[in-house]
């Protein structure tokens, strides 16, 4: 029986590479002369640190130019408030992985009130879709694509 999996996956060298070249980009930039400024990545978590917010913001933007350019969806990043002292300024970036149950959730009704013959369920982080014809699974992933989840989606290990 054909099947495939939805999940949603970041890969984490390539983040790792862009917060490597944000973090260049930072060093070599006129307006943070002298500014002690610096990304640091440790697994699913981007911290940034400034003196000041307006710079987490620039420092943001130069993230996400460099996350793009790696091919990496900058809809799995999930941005936190930013913490202001005195002289120094901190911000948490979580890079999201896998899909949360309340999304998936949401997926698998989406794809109930669809009305196709196909069958959902979700396998802790990830929703496998089943069903007899191949038409109807590619049917389901149209629909999915057009809908905006918050995340990216893939669609993995298509099967027939």
């Amino acid at each position: 029986m054909p099947s495939f999996d939805i999940v949603s996956e970041v890969d984490l060298q390539e983040v790792r590479n862009a917060v490597d070249q944000a973090n260049r980009v930072i060093d070599t930039r006129f307006d943070f002369k002298d500014v002690n400024a610096r990304f640091e990545h440790n697994d699913n978590e981007i911290r940034l640190e400034a003196e000041q917010e307006f710079q987490l913001q620039q420092m943001l933007d130069i993230l996400r130019e460099k996350l793009a350019k790696r091919g990496v969806d900058v809809k799995a990043l999930d941005v936190k408030e930013p913490q202001s002292s005195l002289n120094a300024a901190r911000q948490q970036v979580l890079v999201q992985q896998g899909i949360e149950s309340e999304v998936a959730k949401k997926i698998v009704k989406e794809i109930k009130n669809a009305k196709l013959k196909v069958q959902a369920q979700i396998q802790g982080d990830q929703v496998r879709v089943t069903g007899k014809k191949r038409d109807d699974l590619q049917k389901v992933i149209a629909m999915l694509r057009e809908k905006d989840y918050g995340l990216p989606l893939q669609f993995k290990n298509f099967r027939d």
